[in-house]
């Protein structure tokens, strides 16, 4: 395995040095780097020196921990598959390896090959990050046995809380509350059955080794038990390689109230108060925040003093979650414990004044938690945003693709973007879909909401969908704002968080007209100055050209429908348009800011600025009272692509393995009916029949690979 050239170093923005704050720390003393290599069949004993670490992961977290390896000055050691190689993570690494393919399973969750490359690199320790191999007892006993510091708890506490069955009955036994279900041995599909009927629908199955929303399922009748089991069965294995399932009872509308917990070597344990993370969609968490809205006092304090003793049942060191389901009378249960960094931890931090990467490093070297349960301050309130590549509107549906166009607000003391793409990048197909977290921090939860609604939509992307519209809506709603949480907050709002689509408003057209013809113009003058001809006609884009006011008709497309625009170019420079039968006066310039292009515009004496993108056809404006995006329709003969296409069968929503197929040709299906099932980007996602019919052919076997917009069944013609 060779080594991929030194990445170069890149420097942190002054914000970022400084946003550890309101609680000081000391930095390791500086020392010399030793290049030579080393051997590594030395003890993995507390109280080793950490010059060098490896990042056992990719994107965002791997980003996060070279940065504080940085800040410490310890050295960092990148590993990456073929379609990271060159990511943001790669190069901001002192060093990077490449160690296989795209697949996680051929690079990421190889085990062997990350050994090496520590051995190769002279890393003393390996930083899991999360998912991948994070909570993976044998990877954690492997980095013992080969004499490397495994940044995280020992294989125990791993192998204990990683079987939820195992982790009830322990935490049983420590007096911390758990809530009824089934965690026994037999697996049969049978006895499954009869102990969900047991505790009484609805239930929820989760993969005993299961995180993450994978492998978990609410069964809500006897009906569709069967199917749901075999299903969350499927993504289990395909996610953790072990079907195992566990039965609880499900708690109706319960929040998720989790609590950040850090030990060390000398058996210390403290909490850093807790996180509410109840908005979810598809089993997993969407925005967080800490501390948890109306928690009273005391409940604080039981929270985390039972997060404690969980900690302390299992011997725990490093960093870890407790999660907790907490019913309307703040009385809380037991869920499971997560043995790793959390990707909410930026608002633990964030409230408390405290880097909890460098508590990692710290305590992996062997030193204590550097603050005791009393010095730990809990200050204002904190959000996190998580931005993904999906589309809110087809059921949160994940995509990926470049991001042709990436604009976000100003990191500062008080906000971070926590971030492993740039623009030009691409969300990959193989890896999670998230492309950022937008954490924000405030004196109290008003302020913290408000700012995370203004820096939202300061976030600006162009090339696929995300769901930032739909975290400005949520983090609008007024049931939010008045922190009535719970995990049935989706489905409850659903109307108000995922309305209809309505018309663009007369006015946003006028804003997308002028767009286009102000970047018309500023190709016109760039023309002019490329032919020398500052007094030809042809180079003038207003109403002085030929002397005379001229109208020109655009046609814009709001959604399916076409909008004519009537257009009069003023001798001043301003326009008319008619839309229908109401007429805008409309004037405004194009500006460059910060490598983006800004519309300022007045319509009807209203003025704005927007933020504009022309692409691919398409205008997108961005401004702090949403996004819009308005297609320019290409002409009839121009069009190579044909619409139809999808009237006569279904299409893959996205690239991915087709998992099961439930159908063959000659079959009769109703409306609803699974097709067949997809793993795409780590979820399972199973397709149905779009209207009754018979299926007339299957495009695809099982274990096959369909592209996106493939046609995977086609149905018969009806019969006029």
């Amino acid at each position: 395995m060779a080594a991929a050239a030194s990445a170069a170093s890149v420097l942190l923005a002054a914000a970022e040095r400084s946003r550890w704050r309101r609680v000081p720390t000391l930095l390791l003393p500086p020392r010399k780097w030793a290049w030579r290599q080393r051997s590594m069949k030395h003890a993995a004993t507390p109280g080793r020196n950490i010059t060098r670490v490896l990042i056992a992961n990719r994107g965002e977290i791997a980003c996060r921990v070279i940065r504080t390896a940085r800040k410490m000055g310890i050295q960092s050691v990148a590993v990456f598959s073929e379609a990271d190689r060159n990511s943001m993570h790669v190069e901001m690494a002192d060093k990077a390896y490449c160690i296989g393919p795209a697949p996680s399973q051929q690079s990421y969750l190889c085990m062997e090959k990350i050994i090496e490359v520590a051995k190769i690199s002279a890393a003393q320790a390996i930083h899991p990050g999360y998912g991948f191999l994070s909570e993976n007892m044998e990877f954690a006993e492997l980095c013992k046995q080969e004499g490397i510091i495994f940044i995280g708890p020992p294989s125990s506490a791993i192998r204990d809380m990683g079987i939820k069955s195992t982790s009830k009955s322990i935490m049983a036994a420590a007096g911390v509350p758990v809530v009824e279900g089934y965690h026994g041995e037999d697996q049969s599909d049978q006895c499954l059955k009869e102990h969900a009927g047991r505790i009484g629908y609805p239930v929820m199955i989760k993969a005993v080794r299961g995180g993450g929303g994978k492998g978990m399922r609410i069964i809500r009748s006897e009906e569709e038990f069967q199917e749901q089991l075999e299903s969350a069965r499927r993504e289990a294995k395909k996610s953790f390689n072990d079907d195992a399932m566990l039965i609880e009872k499900f708690v109706d509308t319960p929040r998720h109230v989790e609590v950040q917990v850090f030990g060390d070597h000398h058996g210390n344990v403290v909490y850093l108060f807790e996180r509410d993370c109840s908005v979810q969609r598809r089993h997993q968490k969407i925005i967080e925040e800490a501390p948890a809205p109306g928690i009273k006092p005391e409940v604080r304090k039981k929270l985390g003093e039972a997060a404690v003793r969980a900690a302390k049942a299992v011997s725990y060191v490093g960093a870890g979650t407790v999660e907790f389901i907490m019913d309307s009378k703040q009385n809380f249960y037991f869920m499971e414990m997560n043995t790793r960094l959390q990707v909410e931890h930026p608002v633990s931090e964030m409230i408390t004044g405290t880097d909890l990467v460098e508590w990692q490093l710290r305590v992996a070297a062997g030193e204590k938690i550097p603050l005791s349960q009393e010095e730990i301050p809990l200050q204002g309130h904190a959000f996190e945003a998580r931005i993904y590549a999906e589309d809110p509107n087809n059921n949160f549906m994940p995509g990926a693709g470049p991001l042709v166009h990436l604009s976000t607000p100003q990191a500062d003391p008080s906000k971070r973007i926590e971030t492993g793409v740039r623009q030009g990048d691409e969300v990959s197909v193989h890896y999670d879909p998230m492309i950022a977290k937008l954490v924000v921090w405030a004196a109290d939860r008003q302020a913290a909401l408000s700012k995370l609604r203004y820096s939202l939509h300061q976030y600006n992307i162009v090339g696929l969908h995300t769901n930032i519209d739909f975290l400005l809506r949520l983090s609008s709603h007024p049931e939010f704002e008045a922190g009535n949480v719970h995990t049935d907050f989706i489905p409850q709002h659903h109307k108000e968080l995922l309305p209809s689509r309505s018309s663009v408003a007369k006015e946003s057209l006028c804003q997308a007209a002028l767009g286009l013809i102000l970047k018309e113009k500023a190709v016109t003058d760039a023309f002019k100055l490329h032919v020398q001809d500052q007094f030809s006609p042809f180079s003038f884009s207003n109403g002085r050209r030929l002397n005379i006011c001229y109208t020109r008709n655009m046609t814009l497309r709001d959604g399916n429908s076409d909008v004519a625009i009537a257009v009069t170019y003023n001798h001043d420079g301003s326009y008319n348009m008619q839309i229908e039968d109401k007429t805008f006066q409309v004037l405004g310039e194009l500006s460059s800011e910060e490598d983006c292009t800004y519309l300022k515009c007045s319509v009807n004496g209203v003025a704005s600025k927007a933020k504009l993108v022309i692409l691919d056809s398409t205008i997108y404006l961005f401004t702090m009272e949403g996004s819009i995006e308005i297609d320019i329709p290409v002409p009839k003969y121009l069009s190579s692509v044909s619409s139809e296409g999808t009237q006569g069968g279904t299409i893959a929503p996205m690239t991915g393995t087709i998992e099961k197929v439930f159908v063959k040709a000659g079959d009769t299906v109703k409306a609803g009916d699974s097709l067949l099932v997809m793993i795409a980007m780590k979820m399972e996602h199973t397709i149905k029949a779009p209207k009754d019919g018979t299926i007339k052919k299957v495009f695809f076997r099982e274990g096959a690979q369909a592209n996106r917009h493939a046609p995977l069944v086609e149905f018969e013609e009806e019969a006029e």
